[in-house]
């Protein structure tokens, strides 16, 4: 059963408390409460028949070692990377190593959320930790059988050696070790990197088998037995509900088990009213689904339109904004004074998350116990909407994860899997949810649309004087949208002497949420397309003034004002040096300023520092004189630390962040007419095809002395400003607009 998250936080020594025994094998397991005894852990775990579930590391007799990876996988290599890590510190190819995905469960694991880059960083020392201290028990008892001291042992390929020769494997020490008490950090010897065999190779992803022999895995395709499938109406319009329903002849089509309204819940917000229909399958489901007939109440909602909201930011442009992120110095003096000024306004969408696999949740409602499979990004969220909303306790919820097909931050919210538990409540047998692509589309958490409203001064030798921004964001309740707030510390703010932002924020009931890289994803389009406007308005190379922008202090700490001073508070510190490093480090990979382009190809860049990540990319594009964009190369430069855990999913996690950020850039957006989204499926918000894709795509990293950090989000931010800059390069056409299939790229 799952139990709230203690309100202590985990540390180290909590992370490693305890050993027992299971079957004669070996177990490594997590154990939170403070003050726990080993030894009557061990014996508590020595009495269950199944150890498993209690475990993260287990060994058998049999010389089985397991691995639980405790996040949820979406595809961004966490179930491969981390276990690399503890494989690493336990001497054991990892080629025979079984890995298991844990269930939610807090008490066990600590947190289970994969969003935001943390997976790796928030476990990268205590999973080095768990792998040496389970080899230093291993060692200790094959010390012990030997009689001799620990200093003459080593472990290597899941043996202990002695230095006579000597040898035992791990199943053979699994009952001894699991008798010893827990070391004490202190008694554990970390490998270090230099000594390292595993990390920073290459090492496909552990399910990829599994995926190309269509094996079951992913959330869609859970099967129990007696299942029962289900669909799930919500009004066309956000917010809409239900006034009345055909469901009398809804339950006598074929296959049709049942069909029932759920009013929702108004106050929570958490559950969407709609109208559910069971039946013996999928296609039974959705079959009846379209003999629906809804009248619905579409509510104030459905007043609202993105064209109308653009018309207003227009009017509202000059205008003071409504709130003042930021201020420093005198920006209308500044631009007064400038040599030169430039305004620009940019314009982007709201976006879907558009995962391959739509939401889907299979629940049973049993004897009390609400069970539940579901590939969901944060397990806490959903657990905790199904206590609040269906008044469940926390110990009568059973979650398991599944692989997700895709998760970019849709998983994050858990409004499919809210839906899904609900629906089982009346329903006497497990039931499956599953969204149709339409679904997915028309009520996706969507990335908000922004509009920027820029001016910016520049000096008589090109630098930038003063900038000033007004942006309008959307949002709910008085607070911008996930993804829509603009930090008060965001680049180039803390560098610009004379700098304002202003924010206008629309208030509406459009659902919103975090896509992949939330708060970060298209702000950089925004700042580096302008900065790239002000260079060559002043005759400066892009990448030197933007050396001239960072500066040559080491790091700007939260909040600080323009030339040093007191910080304001708010915000992350930034790491100047870092930035800068890996600016001339991506440059001269790219060989920046060596080139020389033919009419209708340039090169571009832009760098951004994001969820613990410094970025800087350069791209090279060719756009042909009927206007079709060709992306040459793309060049990545990576700063997250000193150790790149698996080399092959690094790349892969940078590769797809450079194919999703193109994809974005050329053609995709969601437009809401009336409250409701027009797009529905891949014919009118399509995906980028193979042929489409960069010609060739080069990532670097640079290795420096830093903690290592995560790369879901960070190296997407820079790649749309690469290359709309590379296009104006190419064709002198400003893109300030997305998507590109709204811009007529044609030159002569």
């Amino acid at each position: 059963m799952n139990t709230p998250l203690l309100s202590r936080p985990v540390d180290r020594r909590d992370f490693l408390k305890f050993t027992g025994l299971a079957g004669g094998g070996f177990a490594l397991a997590f154990y939170i409460r403070s003050g726990g005894d080993a030894a009557a852990a061990a014996s508590a775990a020595s009495a269950s028949a199944d150890f498993s579930p209690n475990a993260f590391v287990r060994i058998t007799t049999a010389g089985k070692v397991t691995i639980v990876s405790k996040q949820p996988e979406m595809g961004q290599g966490v179930k491969t990377s981390l276990p690399m890590i503890i494989a690493e510190q336990l001497e054991v190819p990892f080629k025979d190593i079984a890995i298991e995905q844990g269930d939610f469960d807090l008490n066990k694991y600590g947190n289970q959320g994969a969003g935001g880059s943390n997976s790796t960083p928030n476990n990268y020392d205590n999973f080095h930790l768990v792998g040496a201290t389970v080899r230093t028990m291993l060692v200790d008892a094959a010390a012990q059988t030997w009689g001799v001291p620990a200093s003459e042992c080593r472990a290597e390929k899941a043996t202990v050696v002695h230095r006579s020769g000597k040898k035992l494997t791990y199943g053979q020490l699994a009952t001894k070790a699991a008798t010893l008490p827990v070391p004490e950090k202190s008694a554990v010897t970390l490998k270090q990197p230099k000594d390292f065999k595993l990390l920073g190779t290459r090492v496909a992803q552990y399910d990829t088998p599994a995926i190309v022999t269509g094996t079951p895995l992913f959330g869609i395709d859970v099967k129990l037995p007696g299942m029962l499938y289900a669909v799930y109406e919500k009004c066309p319009a956000f917010g809409g509900k239900v006034v009345s329903a055909n469901l009398d002849q809804i339950k006598t089509l074929p296959g049709v088990k049942d069909a029932f309204i759920l009013a929702g819940n108004d106050k929570l917000k958490e559950l969407v009213p709609g109208v559910a229909i069971i039946a013996d399958s999928t296609w039974s489901a959705m079959s009846a689904r379209k003999q629906l007939k809804i009248v619905w109440d579409e509510g104030k909602v459905a007043t609202e339109s993105w064209d109308g909201f653009v018309a207003q930011a227009t009017a509202k442009a000059a205008q003071p904004g409504a709130r003042v992120l930021r201020k420093d110095g005198d920006p209308d003096a500044a631009l007064a004074g400038a040599a030169k000024v430039v305004e620009a306004n940019y314009i982007y969408p709201f976006i879907s998350h558009a995962n391959l696999e739509p939401q889907n949740t299979t629940a049973h409602w049993n004897d009390g116990v609400m069970e539940i499979w579901s590939p969901t990004q944060i397990p806490s969220i959903g657990t905790g909407m199904v206590n609040r909303v269906l008044g469940i306790p926390p110990e009568k919820i059973i979650l398991h994860l599944n692989r997700a097909g895709g998760g970019f931050g849709r998983r994050i919210g858990a409004d499919y899997l809210i839906e899904a538990a609900a629906i089982a409540q009346k329903v006497n047998a497990p039931v499956k949810l599953t969204w149709s692509r339409e679904d997915d589309m028309k009520h996706d958490q969507y990335r908000p649309g922004g509009l920027h409203f820029l001016k910016g001064g520049i000096d008589a030798k090109g630098k930038i004087v003063a900038w000033k921004n007004h942006f309008f964001t959307f949002g709910e309740g008085g607070s911008p949208g996930s993804g829509g707030s603009l930090s008060a510390d965001e680049f180039p703010g803390r560098w610009i002497a004379n700098y304002q932002a202003d924010q206008t924020m629309f208030d509406t009931g459009w659902p919103m949420g975090p896509w992949r890289a939330p708060g970060s994803c298209v702000f950089p389009w925004v700042f580096h397309s302008f900065i790239d406007e002000l260079a060559h308005a002043g005759g400066r190379d892009p990448l030197e003034l933007r050396l001239e922008i960072l500066g040559d202090k080491d790091e700007m700490p939260a909040g600080t004002p323009p030339g040093g001073g007191k910080a304001k508070g708010g915000g992350a510190p930034y790491n100047v040096a870092r930035m800068r490093n890996v600016l001339k480090f991506a440059a001269e990979k790219a060989g920046w300023g060596q080139k020389k382009f033919a009419k209708g190809s340039g090169a571009g860049l832009a760098f951004h520092f994001s969820h613990r990540g410094y970025f800087a990319q350069v791209a090279e594009v060719t756009v042909t004189k009927d206007g079709e964009l060709k992306v040459d190369r793309f060049v990545t430069g990576a700063d997250i630390g000193a150790q790149v855990v698996n080399l092959s999913g690094a790349e892969n996690q940078v590769e797809g962040s450079v194919l999703d950020g193109l994809c974005v850039l050329k053609s995709q957006e969601i437009n809401i007419e009336r409250g409701r989204v027009v797009q529905g499926n891949f014919n009118d918000y399509p995906l980028m095809r193979i042929t489409e894709a960069p010609a060739k795509v080069e990532t670097y990293f640079l290795s420096t002395n830093y903690p290592t950090t995560g790369l879901g989000e960070p190296a997407l931010p820079p790649v749309a400003p690469a290359i709309c800059n590379a296009i104006f390069a190419a064709t002198g056409k400003r893109i300030r607009q997305m998507p590109l299939s709204r811009i007529d790229l044609r030159w002569s």
